[in-house]
């Protein structure tokens, strides 16, 4: 049975009561109490003026639900040194499948222990505990009970209604609705709350949705004396990757995605990746990109207090077989141009370094597009010119084609002379034309024109790509003339 660990935190707060409103359809209710507040009789949803004439002294604050859920997100980041497998429950509980992940702690209550220590030198309180699913867990945490039997019906994700007519039946904790014939059960309460039940005691398997997926090569040293120097961390980082090397030459594959995640001990967590263009498991080269990556970085590493948990992480992984050597112990056919993309990445940033990749149409301005490097499994085929011809299309084009005045023997002919950017250019030699014609589903609106290509060369050897935009006397009465780029 996975076991599950859920906090449900708050901040600690002064001894004056404390309450969090909210407005609801014109009225001002609590949303949120503190211990005191509880503790005299106040309760969420009730409404301000009810909650001031009980209590005058009561202090009052706005809610915010999304500094609720960015504090959730930060504990969570927090909470991955215990597991891979976190996920949050809003409003205020996070959920750990902590399953084969206790023994650095000595067991369940260890870490639970650990966890409750954490939280209480961030000033924060939690009910914390440990039960066989994650409904449970969360049940048992926010009611601070230890047996899954002894909950309230109340726990059940059902409709309050549900939960009325469960009392009033006499059922009034988990253990007594277990008891009964499921079948009556659902025959009189409905079937969502028989698997409601069910999931709360752990006779269907509930399956935990982490925010991050566990990466398939993990490794991470623990110190039981924080680093407070950032030269002994970049050591730890350089143990890491020799030791990652090792797992993925294990596996006979390679990285492209490392991240490394530093634990600091007063809850600060602090994260750095970068990608490569091709597989990885070299640890001195992977080395280097980190290094490179923490260079870039606005704001330096700052170990603050110590960091006592460091984690390397390879998310992306390919197959990669073992590499021939030449005779002085190099790498055959090395990627020199891998290597300069991936510095370049770790340093100006996973997205800077692009490449164009050929796209599957037939029109000049939507032949390419560019992605990130990194992102790129294999190098895409562009269509090239037979060998010792000129190229058929020309490496810079304008966006978007700019107008030229052309003048032709014949209407329908190639160019003889064209007039660009105030300049008149005498054509002597041309080849065309090309007709590329639009879409077939703009040609059945009528909203896209043919274009006839030519390549042509002035007297001065210098090359140009026109195209007339439309079929003479059937497309436009004048079809007009487009320099859309330049030869090299």
């Amino acid at each position: 049975m996975r076991r599950q660990s859920a906090a449900s935190a708050t901040a600690a707060l002064p001894e004056a009561p404390l309450a969090l409103v909210e407005r609801e359809r014109g009225t001002i209710r609590l949303a949120a109490l503190d211990a005191a507040a509880l503790a005299l009789g106040l309760a969420p949803g009730m409404a301000l003026a009810d909650a001031r004439a009980r209590v005058p002294d009561l202090h009052t604050l706005p809610h915010d639900p999304a500094a609720d859920a960015a504090l959730l997100d930060w504990l969570a980041d927090g909470a991955d040194r215990y597991t891979p497998m976190v996920a949050v429950r809003l409003p205020a509980g996070l959920v750990l499948d902590i399953t084969g992940c206790t023994h650095p702690y000595g067991g369940e209550a260890g870490l639970a222990e650990d966890l409750d220590r954490r939280l209480r030198r961030l000033g924060l309180t939690a009910g914390l505990a440990v039960a066989g699913t994650p409904d449970a867990a969360l049940a048992l945490a926010a009611h601070g009970l230890a047996e899954v039997e002894d909950l309230p019906v109340t726990a059940l994700a059902v409709p309050e209604a549900v939960h009325l007519a469960l009392r009033r039946a006499g059922l009034k904790t988990i253990g007594a609705v277990a008891r009964q014939h499921r079948a009556a059960l659902a025959a009189r309460f409905g079937e969502d709350m028989t698997a409601a039940l069910a999931r709360m005691l752990g006779e269907v398997d509930v399956a935990l949705s982490p925010r991050q997926p566990p990466a398939p090569v993990t490794v991470e040293s623990r110190f039981a004396a924080p680093l407070t120097q950032s030269e002994a961390a970049l050591a730890a980082i350089a143990a890491l990757a020799v030791r990652a090397g090792v797992r993925l030459a294990e596996r006979a594959e390679g990285g492209r995605r490392f991240e490394v995640t530093l634990f600091r001990s007063d809850g600060h967590v602090a994260r750095l990746a970068v990608d490569t263009a091709a597989p990885l498991r070299e640890a001195g080269r992977l080395i280097l990109l980190l290094h490179e990556r923490i260079a870039a970085l606005a704001d330096p590493l700052d170990p603050g207090f110590g960091y006592d948990l460091i984690r390397l992480d390879v998310p992306v992984v390919v197959p990669l077989a073992a590499q021939q050597l030449d005779l002085s112990g190099g790498d055959l056919g090395a990627g020199e141009v891998s290597a300069l993309v991936d510095r370049l990445g770790a340093r100006l940033g996973r997205g800077r370094v692009r490449r164009l990749v050929a796209a599957n149409t037939h029109i000049p301005e939507q032949a390419a597009f560019d992605l990130p490097l990194a992102d790129l499994a294999a190098t895409s085929r562009w269509p090239l010119a037979p060998s010792g011809e000129p190229p058929w299309r020309p490496l810079k084009l304008f966006d978007p084609p700019q107008i030229v005045e052309v003048i032709a023997e014949v209407p329908d002919g190639p160019p003889r002379r064209f007039r660009w950017r105030r300049r008149l250019h005498e054509v002597t030699a041309h080849e065309g034309p090309e007709r590329i014609a639009a879409e077939w589903w703009r040609r059945a609106d009528g909203a896209g024109l043919t274009r006839d290509y030519f390549r042509v060369e002035d007297s001065d050897g210098r090359r140009f790509w026109l195209f007339r935009h439309g079929l003479y006397g059937v497309e436009r009465r004048v079809p007009g003339w487009f320099l859309h780029g330049l030869f090299a």
